[in-house]
């Protein structure tokens, strides 16, 4: 059992604070509030479960590459504490808890999540073919938010793939941060990553991408009608981008892994936007 607690990352997670931040902007927005109670416990179970589903093929996916790097040498698959077929029923098992969460809503919510388990499951092995499978990753990583939306709405609006797309964005720039810790490894072992698809860009590319996510997140702003609040949130989680510049300018591993998992506080910020919004709305209206 302890093996199978660090094939799923359960020692890390930042990794689901990355995949929920999103997912509950989509339940706030989609529930104009404060979400049900139910909705927001299915959906971070939910989160938790396929992140670490995800984490399982992930290192099943990338068995004969992890040994060669430093940094997930020591995975349990890798390093032989358990075998293939232990990750691939991990795999399942979680996935299907997962699966029987949403079995109460409706048929658009089991579309989305057939969806969402494809591409958790089809992402590890896209660094073999695509240049930027980061931007893959910001699908598999945001698909929380049109289940979020078909969920409590049954629809997709335009909003919904709007925050979907911020999140593509985001998960470029904070996935490229992690994959600069790697680069040389990677280049080594042939691995795709967006680090060496931008090479000497890769800090602007980074900081292009926070900009872009905050572009649309505002955007998403405009279209839900949210106040400001919402932008404050915004503002402070652009701050938080800057702080980031300063740390991955250099370049270092240290200040590239500190930049990656300083991004839950990203999150945190645009969502802190939601309910601060909600609270100033529900403020008296002044005399006159």
């Amino acid at each position: 059992m302890r093996e199978y607690w660090w094939l799923t990352r359960m020692h890390r997670p930042i990794g689901t604070l990355l995949l929920l931040w999103p997912t509950l902007w989509a339940l706030w927005i989609a529930s104009n509030g404060p979400p049900p109670l139910r909705d927001l416990l299915v959906f971070c179970l939910g989160t938790l479960l396929m992140r670490s589903a995800g984490c399982a093929i992930n290192d099943y996916a990338d068995r004969d590459f992890d040994r060669f790097v430093k940094r997930t040498a020591n995975r349990p698959l890798t390093a032989g504490r358990i075998a293939p077929w232990e990750a691939l029923a991990v795999f399942a098992a979680l996935a299907l808890v997962a699966l029987l969460l949403i079995l109460p809503y409706n048929r658009l919510t089991w579309a989305m999540a057939a969806v969402a388990a494809f591409l958790a499951a089809s992402y590890p092995f896209t660094k073999r073919f695509l240049a930027i499978p980061q931007a893959y990753l910001g699908l598999a990583f945001g698909f929380g938010v049109p289940m979020a939306f078909a969920a409590l709405t049954g629809a997709l609006p335009p909003l919904c793939w709007l925050l979907l797309l911020a999140n593509v964005f985001w998960a470029l720039a904070y996935d490229t941060e992690y994959a600069m810790v790697d680069r040389d490894d990677d280049l080594q072992l042939g691995i795709r990553t967006s680090a060496i698809t931008f090479g000497r860009l890769d800090v602007a590319a980074v900081m292009a991408s926070y900009a872009f996510t905050l572009v649309l997140l505002a955007a998403a702003g405009v279209l839900a009608s949210l106040g400001a609040g919402w932008y404050l949130g915004l503002a402070l989680a652009g701050g938080i981008a800057l702080y980031h510049y300063a740390l991955i300018r250099e370049r270092s591993r240290e200040g590239c892994f500190k930049a990656f998992n300083h991004n839950n506080w990203f999150g945190a910020a645009v969502f802190a936007g939601l309910p601060l919004d909600w609270w100033m709305m529900q403020l008296p209206a002044g005399p006159g």
